[in-house]
């Protein structure tokens, strides 16, 4: 089962984009961020028509997340658990039903966190506290399963071609660093360096500055498998190519694929 995450950054901006790298990539599911649109305002039928069951968590211009997948999707929550008055549209999840297995997917849109100090950084660190506690809830269950999108997190220097430029970033911040690496630690594979080590793959170039033209990247969107999920792990993959295209979004899609 092939499965990718992609924070395409507006659904209505990028739908062409997103349809041709769907037709070219096939992959059997897709989890979307950014998404910027309400869920009445997603256009559901032209992944329909593809053969993807599709389930949004949809917020008015901002954020907002989605899964397309081809098997049927089973036990679809929105938003995560731990503070009842977050409204944002940042988190999904929904059991895909594989041949052989089951995989829980958890699809995010962890906050950006700048201006830092601040508010918004106060609210990154919280929300990642959160996932910490939802991830834990999911490992004790001992079945196969995966948080995946972006993360607007650099875990090393070695993930952004000029790491001296993010150094005071929420992005980059120390803090940020140390909670990833304590999810982790809770026993996660991230999937990516799992298989491909060293510098030089970026999943984020930012519009300004000609930083495609000088692949001047950043890897901020992550796959972390549980032991049960990565113990099917068979190929990751980042597709570059498609920041080169008409329209592109910020970010490129990156994909796993699981023996299921």
């Amino acid at each position: 089962m092939k499965i990718a995450s992609f924070n395409i950054n507006g659904i209505k901006a990028r739908l062409n984009a997103l349809t041709d790298w769907l037709d070219e990539a096939q992959p059997d599911v897709a989890l979307l961020q950014e998404i910027k649109t309400v869920d009445d305002g997603f256009p559901r039928e032209v992944f329909e028509e593809r053969g993807y069951n599709v389930e949004t968590h949809g917020q008015k211009s901002f954020n907002g997340v989605a899964i397309l997948s081809k098997p049927p999707l089973e036990d679809v929550t929105r938003g995560l658990p731990g503070d009842e008055e977050d409204d944002h549209a940042r988190w999904i999840e929904a059991t895909v039903v594989g041949q052989t297995s089951s995989v829980r997917l958890c699809g995010l849109y962890l906050p950006n966190g700048n201006p830092a100090p601040g508010p918004k950084y106060d609210y990154k660190l919280a929300w990642m506290q959160r996932q910490k506690a939802r991830a834990a809830e999911l490992l004790a269950a001992e079945e196969p399963f995966l948080m995946a999108g972006d993360y607007n997190v650099i875990p090393q220097d070695e993930d952004a071609k000029r790491p001296e430029a993010w150094a005071e970033d929420a992005l980059a911040l120390p803090q940020s660093r140390a909670a990833f690496r304590e999810l982790l630690a809770m026993g996660f594979t991230e999937a990516f360096r799992a298989r491909v080590p060293g510098p030089g793959h970026y999943t984020f170039w930012d519009y300004q500055a000609g930083a495609w033209n000088r692949d001047d990247g950043i890897r901020i969107d992550h796959f972390l498998l549980s032991p049960q999920a990565a113990d099917h792990l068979v190929d990751v993959g980042i597709d570059k190519e498609i920041r080169g295209r008409d329209k592109p979004s910020d970010h490129v899609p990156i994909w796993v694929e699981l023996d299921v």
